[in-house]
């Protein structure tokens, strides 16, 4: 087994991380301002690639495209257009994220685009440190989660939504709709949502794969056991995880995320039905 059907080592990489995660905002904040705008914010998201994540292409002035990119082999922010030009700004030279922002966003004003950014999603003064050896390894592991988690998403019933990271959370993930319509409250208005599972990888601190139902049953859920390890979870969120650490190295990692993904599945998705 190759060690790209591994998932690598990360302890340490927190620094790392949170240079990446402000950077991937800066990427972003640009679709939210500049992308066709989708009812439930895919716009924004960044896809796995083999060598980053990137956005989707975004529409010019001139009737081009253009992208962003967190380019993870080379450890750049690239910025590049339908016509072929490009910008490359380095991850490792510690520039903090509002300066890179400004520099990306300016690049942007250049092909003719204007508009307000959402800054406060990545800015921040502080030197950022950034390891290529932390990055590579979070790329190996990105890449192996986005595989596996589109394995689970072509593997259920009905339409999911597309494996995408969100800058945001710096999560990557998908949704299983349930035809159950829930109505939330939030900032004094309701609304109603449809019932949902969220299947994902979250590699903040603790770094963990999860398989989140909502609404939670929890009389109809937490009484049965999860495999490969996988636990309920019900402190300050409800749902189930699987850490990380379980599965470093360890050659049916595949196997048992598949296992626990649709043992979940198949215990909460008839509670999720009308």
């Amino acid at each position: 087994m190759s060690s790209e059907n591994t998932f690598p080592p990360l302890a340490g990489w927190q620094p790392t991380r949170k240079t990446m995660h402000l950077y991937a905002n800066i990427l972003g904040v640009v679709p939210r301002t500049h992308a066709e705008a989708h009812p439930k914010w895919w716009h924004i998201s960044l896809k796995v690639q083999p060598d980053g994540l990137t956005t989707d292409a975004m529409s010019l002035p001139d009737g081009g495209t253009f992208s962003l990119k967190m380019d993870l082999r080379n450890h750049d922010i690239v910025l590049s257009t339908s016509k072929g030009d490009e910008q490359r700004w380095s991850m490792i030279k510690g520039t903090s994220s509002t300066e890179l922002g400004n520099q990306v966003l300016a690049a942007v004003a250049d092909l003719g685009l204007s508009g307000e950014y959402a800054r406060e999603k990545f800015e921040n003064n502080e030197s950022r440190e950034y390891n290529t050896d932390y990055a590579e390894k979070f790329h190996q592991a990105v890449v192996l989660a986005d595989r596996i988690l589109k394995k689970q998403r072509e593997s259920i019933e009905g339409e999911p939504g597309i494996v995408q990271l969100w800058p945001h959370g710096f999560d990557l993930a998908f949704e299983w709709f349930g035809t159950r319509v829930e109505s939330h409250e939030h900032g004094g208005e309701v609304q109603e949502y449809p019932s949902q599972i969220n299947f994902g990888f979250y590699p903040g601190e603790p770094i963990y794969f999860y398989c989140n139902p909502w609404p939670f049953e929890t009389d109809k859920l937490v009484n049965n056991s999860l495999p490969g390890g996988a636990n309920w979870h019900q402190e300050g969120w409800e749902g189930t995880m699987l850490h990380y650490a379980d599965v470093v190295g360890d050659a049916n990692a595949e196997e048992r995320l598949l296992s626990y993904f649709q043992a979940v599945y198949e215990l909460a998705a008839p509670t999720l039905m009308a």
